[in-house]
């Protein structure tokens, strides 16, 4: 990922708001015996077919996904509606996802050539901060949410976070 002519760097210092829960699912693989091409390559290509069934249909609930390629495998931090939304992503039969695990766990299961792992965090509403500068407009959670100038949340990340609870609390109280 870069930024091209369709997604210009912001100079400014800017930060993230997305209303409500939601949940931040980081994935990968590493390579961990780079001659064995029989096993790492499969599982690589398994991981294409998940991200473009995801990104089609919006009502799975992903919000976006980053994903970077590691001198040992490709890296991705997605951004998801709700926890429950990725797992029922997750754990449909009619989805790639559950038939590349399984493909995985038997082609590669626990020879140690390649591994997979997840990091999933679920996050309550207001209770995050971020803060972004010479970055692309798409980036980090502003893509899944919105962009603000910093001003308008605070300059340091205490007040972010205290700033993003407020309105966490006012909304909980509106509703």
């Amino acid at each position: 990922m870069g930024s091209g002519s369709g997604n210009p760097l912001l100079t400014a210092r800017m930060t993230a708001e997305l209303e409500g829960d939601f949940a931040i699912f980081m994935t990968g693989m590493r390579i961990n015996k780079f001659w064995k091409v029989h096993r790492w390559w499969p599982t690589f290509k398994l991981m294409m077919p998940i991200l473009v069934k995801v990104r089609e249909q919006p009502d799975l609930g992903l919000l976006d996904l980053h994903a970077w390629v590691s001198p040992r495998g490709p890296i991705m931090i997605t951004y998801w509606r709700s926890v429950e939304h990725l797992e029922a992503f997750a754990n449909n039969p009619d989805l790639p996802h559950l038939g590349a695990w399984r493909s995985f766990v038997k082609k590669v299961g626990a020879t140690g050539d390649v591994a997979v792992w997840h990091e999933t965090y679920v996050i309550r509403a207001g209770e995050y901060e971020a803060v972004y500068t010479n970055l692309p407009f798409a980036f980090g959670l502003a893509s899944a949410g919105k962009h603000l100038p910093v001003e308008e949340k605070g300059h340091t990340a205490v007040r972010r976070r205290q700033a993003n609870a407020k309105q966490a609390a006012e909304n909980q109280s509106a509703a």
